[in-house]
């Protein structure tokens, strides 16, 4: 690893950035009488390595000579600063290496909208729109609201969605749903507000991105193949949003990956809306966050650096990229924070999402390492077991109904068929309960485990029907 101490006197590197930062680190002279040694820096590193890769991300190597932290739009204060874990190094690594991560690490992602209604001094340009655009800000309310657990260790990324409309005590503005503590205290409040929410979980950095830098960087990787569960189609004029999506696999672009990822005008709002994210977040890891993505990384960070806020240094992001792309996509487990529907006795009838505390705890002791697990599996007789068909024969279907009873899983259920034919059998653990679903598996004998919540909301685990069920049909018709 390039260590910034070595980098005195290089010229700085910079990727476009729209934004100055608060505060800009004064100007680095090179004397004239001497050449500049980054050029000689990068030489060597090719000359070392005589690859084309390494070429390409010298310059994402070099950026570690940068502010400590280039892409943070705001100043936080010393008491907002604290309330991120940054006392510890999370990086490490070898002279001219990537950096690697040597630690577990907690990130709270926010994914922002903000209509320029929403703002005192909108950008003069959208004063005279007749309809509520959409700008590049990071102060609105979070739609999008994650925490990421990258665990070195046990090389694990586990992604927890939580509810934007979930039920919180935000400290100073009593009860309100989440997305607002963003607008109350920007990333700080909205850190300390999720710790509470998670049994007081640590929280190391924190990224806010504006939905325009979701699309540029979409876009910029190429589009995404991702199966679109069903036909989508919204219109709101007022803000010219506008949603028209067939179901099917296809191949999005940017505008497109929006429209799916913030539709949520169906029967199942915003937990609706969370499913499918997880499909695109899937999707995502499985054909971008490859090896191949590390020399992108200085023009992907060139397109959506303005509309991005972070507490990561670039030195950092090299790290959690160069972890992701190494792991095996089966350890990427995909949650969603339990709770249901309710008002939680609002007087006005508000809607939240209601945690389920004692669910939450279980999850954050098995995922996120904090304390001890306080509940076990499921016996048979309790767990909930949805069925969804993927091969459009109900034969089948039935048949497997059948078999999972007669072993001692007493409540299994028909479900909504799934759009898209699969080879393999998904199991899915879909309240992250991976051993419930093991031994759904175990007694199966067949089909691949994973832990995300798109199957059927009410279960404990979904069965996605594949093509390999009818290979094993005649082993239990003997």
């Amino acid at each position: 690893m390039v260590n910034p101490k070595d980098l005195r006197g290089f010229p700085r590197i910079r990727f476009g950035i729209a934004k100055s930062n608060p505060v800009p680190p004064p100007p680095i002279s090179t004397p004239a009488s001497h050449p500049p040694r980054a050029i000689g820096w990068v030489s060597l590193l090719l000359g070392l390595t005589g690859t084309a890769v390494l070429s390409a991300t010298a310059g994402a190597l070099l950026a570690v000579s940068l502010a400590s932290t280039p892409l943070m739009q705001r100043q936080l204060t010393s008491q907002e600063s604290s309330v991120f874990n940054q006392g510890t190094s999370i990086t490490g690594g070898a002279n001219l290496s990537f950096p690697d991560l040597t630690r577990p690490v907690n990130i709270l992602i926010l994914g922002i909208k903000v209509l320029s209604t929403e703002v005192g001094n909108p950008p003069p340009e959208t004063k005279r729109l007749s309809y509520q655009a959409t700008i590049n800000s990071v102060e609105g309310l979070s739609d999008v609201i994650l925490v990421l657990r990258f665990d070195p260790k046990n090389q694990r990324l586990a992604i927890l969605s939580i509810p934007r409309d979930t039920r919180v005590n935000i400290m100073g503005y009593g009860i309100d749903k989440l997305n607002a503590a963003n607008v109350y205290g920007g990333p700080a409040l909205s850190a300390t507000t999720t710790s509470h929410l998670l049994g007081d979980i640590t929280i190391d950095r924190y990224v806010r991105i504006n939905v325009q830098g979701v699309e540029k960087l979409v876009n910029a990787l190429g589009g995404v193949t991702v199966l679109v569960p069903k036909d989508l189609k919204y219109r709101d004029d007022s803000q010219r949003f506008y949603v028209d999506l067939k179901a099917g696999r296809q191949h999005l672009n940017g505008d497109q990956v929006l429209q799916l990822l913030r539709f949520r005008y169906d029967g199942y709002g915003d937990i609706g809306r969370i499913q499918r994210q997880q499909l695109v977040m899937r999707a995502l890891a499985e054909q971008s966050l490859t090896p191949a993505i590390l020399p992108k990384i200085p023009a992907l960070l060139s397109v959506v650096q303005s509309h991005i806020d972070t507490n990561l240094s670039v030195e950092e992001l090299l790290a959690l990229v160069g972890f992701t792309t190494q792991l095996n996509q089966s350890n990427t487990e995909l949650l969603m924070l339990p709770g249901d529907f309710g008002n939680g006795g609002s007087r006005n009838q508000i809607s939240y999402w209601i945690p389920d505390h004692s669910r939450i705890t279980n999850l954050i002791a098995r995922y996120f390492d904090q304390g001890f697990e306080t509940t076990i599996s499921k016996n048979g007789g309790d767990l909930k077991i949805a069925l969804q068909d993927s091969l459009g024969q109900k034969q089948p279907l039935q048949k497997l109904r059948f078999i999972l009873m007669k072993s001692g899983f007493s409540t299994v259920y028909s479900d909504t068929g799934w759009t898209e034919p699969l080879l393999v059998t998904r199991i899915i653990a879909q309240r992250g309960n991976v051993e419930d679903a093991a031994r759904v598996r175990r007694q199966l004998g067949f089909g691949e485990i994973r832990t995300e919540s798109t199957g059927n909301l009410n279960s404990d685990v979904t069965i996605q029907i594949g093509q390999d069920w009818l290979r094993h049909l005649h082993q239990f018709n003997n």
